[in-house]
């Protein structure tokens, strides 16, 4: 999931770049930078439950993350659907085994993967119970499903259907546990991803939300004032939270991310 998407086309013409087109999020964009920390944070936290193992990174988007993720695993094999995005992968993360598939028919062996990973994927995906199950085949007993997805009661409050044109079907946490465990899996925890200290500062100074500050902007088309570009460019990992629901309640999360056990 990325953020209100803006005209630029890549970072300085750089062949190996992809487009920012709203679907994705892609790092080294100033405008972008407060969904691509949004997005990275949850890498860096999970990125521990992946050492040494063999990682399936399902809908890898512009391929940061399987390579951060890379650092730490055995091995990593990251699948898209998008057939530039999987050449981006290839000639930008050489670390990265990339291969083109449909994330409902994995093009993987039964009980070859520890951990799959799927970071703002499930909820563009037409058929999620499908993909679901077809992670339980591809991961090994007691594997690992590790997915994040914007919370819908914050990200669409209120709608029917997802303010995302990009979105099939939006979750919220019990919905998410509802797909996870019918499909077989146990989940283990379900954490949600919150505005630190220092971005309450920031939603405070922008009329009471950053995030819709930034698409007030976007909607208008009009240049970034200043105070806000340097604000969102100035975001890091640090400033946002990921908890358990014991210690905030799930449901004002912005995101979403559940960790889960394969029988």
């Amino acid at each position: 999931m990325a953020g209100p998407a803006n005209s630029d086309t890549g970072r300085g013409g750089d062949d190996l770049e992809l487009p920012l087109t709203g679907e994705r999020t892609v790092p080294g964009l100033a405008e972008e930078n407060y969904w691509f920390r949004r997005h990275e944070v949850v890498y860096e936290r999970l990125a521990d439950r992946c050492v040494n193992r063999d990682v399936l990174e399902a809908g890898c988007g512009e391929g940061y993350g399987a390579d951060l993720i890379a650092g730490v695993a055995r091995r990593v094999v990251a699948v898209d659907y998008d057939e530039a995005t999987v050449a981006h992968v290839r000639a930008r993360y050489p670390r990265v085994e990339v291969l083109h598939g449909n994330l409902i028919a994995l093009p993987l062996p039964d009980a070859s993967i520890d951990v799959v990973v799927n970071f703002q994927v499930i909820e563009h995906l037409w058929d999620q119970a499908k993909f679901v199950a077809e992670c339980r085949r591809v991961l090994r007993p007691g594997g690992t499903l590790l997915v994040s997805t914007p919370n819908r009661i914050t990200f669409s409050p209120g709608r029917d259907t997802p303010i995302n044109p990009f979105h099939t079907r939006e979750l919220n946490a019990a919905e998410l546990t509802e797909l996870l465990t019918d499909e077989g899996f146990s989940v283990q925890t379900m954490l949600g991803v919150f505005h630190g200290p220092r971005l309450a500062e920031l939603d405070a100074r922008h009329g009471g939300s950053i995030i819709d500050a930034q698409i007030a902007r976007a909607l208008a088309d009009a240049p970034w004032p200043p105070d806000l570009l340097r604000d969102v460019t100035s975001v890091t990992t640090a400033d946002f939270d990921l908890v358990d629901a014991t210690d905030r309640d799930i449901d004002d999360s912005l995101d979403l991310v559940a960790i889960a056990v394969a029988p």
